[in-house]
């Protein structure tokens, strides 16, 4: 059977902070990523996203390129550079940012691969986001193949993968700018008693949808790096809106 992987994923972390996974780069993972933005934006006003390339083995270079250019208005994503000179080839972005200036992080870790690379460190050169996690694989070689006879081919690595500040992503990976380990985190009330923790308390509305609900497990415990970008994206939206209104 033919099985169709959905490669993009989205959600809304907490009222005006969206998120949008990319598990690969597939042809049409450039749409899908838009499609995925847009409905992220219909859900209210966006604040901030994370894009999480976390275990991103990589894919076509196409798909690579076009989710660099959802958050790009101009500029380098991507070259490659063979042996010759004349053998280098520059991808751009065109004009168009999708969350227009918003703050952005990317999150990587050493599963981050070839195309999440590319866009990882297209993002960071340009200081469109902060790269959060740990040290990507570090595979920036391009591979061709070239038919010999029949069924026969033989493939070769041409070129290089190179950032846009022409850093080369082969064995070196992508440093991120605020390294997060993976953790697991077990979380400690305080130790001083609160209303909450006097028997018979009255609940508040909020605690008393949250009960019919049902609980949910922290952030921070289901995955400790996510929760760590989601307080770094927070703490880059709100200087930026302290600075914007001094400005004023």
């Amino acid at each position: 059977d033919r099985i169709k992987v959905e490669s993009v994923k989205s959600e809304v972390l907490e009222p005006g902070y969206g998120y949008l996974r990319v598990s690969q780069f597939q042809n049409n993972t450039g749409h899908e990523a838009k499609k995925a933005l847009n409905e992220l934006k219909a859900e209210g006003e966006l604040s901030g996203l994370i894009l999480d390339l976390r275990n991103n083995p990589g894919g076509v270079l196409g798909g690579a390129v076009e989710i660099s250019d959802l958050f790009l208005d101009s500029g380098l994503i991507v070259y490659t550079q063979g042996r010759e000179s004349e053998s280098r080839n520059d991808y751009k972005a065109n004009p168009g940012d999708e969350i227009e200036g918003l703050p952005l992080v990317v999150l990587v870790n050493g599963g981050s691969a070839s195309a999440s690379e590319i866009v990882a460190g297209a993002l960071q050169d340009q200081g469109r986001a902060v790269v959060v996690g740990t040290r990507t694989f570090g595979k920036g070689s391009v591979q061709t193949v070239l038919p010999i006879s029949g069924d026969n081919a033989l493939k070769l690595t041409t070129a290089r993968y190179y950032t846009p500040d022409g850093r080369s992503i082969q064995a070196e990976g992508i440093e991120p700018d605020i390294p997060v380990q993976v953790s697991s985190v077990e979380l400690l009330k305080d130790q001083r008693p609160r209303e909450a923790d006097l028997p018979h308390h009255l609940l508040n509305q909020a605690q008393k949808e949250a009960l019919e609900k049902g609980g949910e497990e922290p952030l921070a415990s289901r995955d400790y790096p996510l929760s760590q970008a989601l307080s770094i994206l927070k703490g880059i939206n709100l200087a930026e809106r302290r600075r914007a209104d001094r400005e004023e």
